[in-house]
């Protein structure tokens, strides 16, 4: 369960770190309210988490999948260049986190 509870807290780094983004310096409310609803049940589910993983585990998967999400979706939507590099480097993130669930 704590694994479930994890990626779900990574996938929300993602929206409040996009959030953030588009609040614009916390001038634009909407984006500002997702983004501390974000933040904080992120930071609830890491915390969650860690009650029974490693803490260096734990934040690195949810540090990469917060990161890998946010760029892809920054791509996907065209505010960030696409290219082979960039996809390569962010297949590196999911091995690597992928690498400490296998050795967990």
């Amino acid at each position: 369960m704590s694994w479930l509870i994890l990626v779900g807290a990574g996938v929300l780094e993602a929206v409040w770190a996009t959030a953030m983004g588009k609040s614009e310096g916390f001038t634009k409310l909407s984006p500002s309210v997702v983004f501390a609803v974000a933040i904080i049940a992120s930071m609830a589910g890491l915390a969650y988490a860690m009650r029974d993983l490693p803490i260096g585990t734990a934040y690195a998967v949810w540090v990469g999948i917060g990161a890998v999400l946010t760029v892809v979706y920054a791509m996907a939507t065209g505010e960030e260049a696409v290219s082979a590099l960039k996809a390569m480097f962010l297949v590196m993130i999911v091995a690597g986190v992928a690498g400490l669930k296998l050795v967990h």
